[in-house]
């Protein structure tokens, strides 16, 4: 009754069906500590996953872009008492992404939203880097710097911002997920403090090329999603698990013996 004033609709037999095979792969599990994730070998991908992209959310100078657009909408012309509105603008271009990528994950899976958010905002930067030493000698470089800084928060809007969120969920079963959260959040405010506390130092130190540590995390992260996270578009938790499974029990299957998603799923019928 509750799915179906939650759907909106009666068929729910599908759902069903994954749910009771998710409660049945879980049967006899208590929930998991944190703590308890590092030391699960069967949860070291998924973790790993979280880890990085968790991490990549705050280290990737999305953030940091905040703190060159006033100097950058003062070089382009806009009047001081407007430069508050317009970076308001930006965090609202920010939030129209985040729930564009939401509307949108479904469609576009979460791989390429996340590879293709990433790989934008590491070329944006370089051209960011560009504007920002050249402004002082070509007068239409504070427009281009401008531009960079929308086109950042977009990217990172429309991928990173509305699927990072999500994942622990689709990788981690009911015992798991509570747990990855306080992981996932632990991360996120710890590394916003870390570059909130570095990137006034890091400007200094490189002046207007500060974004490539930013740039290197983006291409990393870019790295890793192209090759080690699986798509979880349309796929039912256990599906995802089998697909992480192969790779947390590479070299020692046979030592962890593990019922598969069809199996699991007739013992339920």
């Amino acid at each position: 009754a509750a799915l179906q004033k939650l759907r909106g609709h009666c068929d729910l037999s599908a759902e069903l069906e994954e749910m009771l095979a998710e409660q049945a792969a879980t049967e006899g599990q208590r929930a998991k500590k944190p703590w308890e994730l590092f030391q699960n070998r069967g949860v070291r991908w998924q973790l790993l996953s979280i880890v990085v992209l968790s991490s990549a959310m705050q280290l990737c100078g999305n953030d940091s872009m905040y703190f060159y657009a006033a100097y950058v909408f003062q070089e382009a012309g806009i009047p001081q008492e407007k430069i508050p509105y317009v970076v308001i603008g930006t965090g609202s271009c920010e939030l129209i992404t985040s729930v564009t990528c939401n509307m949108i994950i479904d469609y576009a899976g979460r791989r390429p939203l996340l590879l293709g958010g990433y790989s934008f905002m590491a070329g944006w930067a370089i051209v960011f880097m560009v504007a920002l030493s050249q402004q002082a000698q070509v007068s239409w470089m504070p427009y281009l710097s401008m531009v960079c800084i929308f086109a950042y928060i977009l990217s990172f809007g429309i991928g990173p911002a509305g699927v990072t969120g999500v994942l622990p969920t689709e990788v981690f079963d009911q015992m798991s997920r509570p747990a990855a959260y306080m992981i996932c959040g632990s991360l996120l405010w710890f590394n916003l403090f870390l570059v909130g506390t570095a990137f006034p130092f890091i400007v200094k130190s490189l002046a207007h090329f500060c974004y490539v540590p930013f740039f290197l995390v983006c291409i990393c992260t870019a790295l890793y999603v192209g090759f080690f996270l699986p798509e979880t578009k349309g796929k039912s938790f256990l599906e995802i698990s089998e697909e992480f499974k192969k790779r947390n029990f590479k070299t020692h299957t046979h030592a962890f013996p593990y019922k598969g998603p069809e199996e699991i799923k007739s013992t339920v019928l």
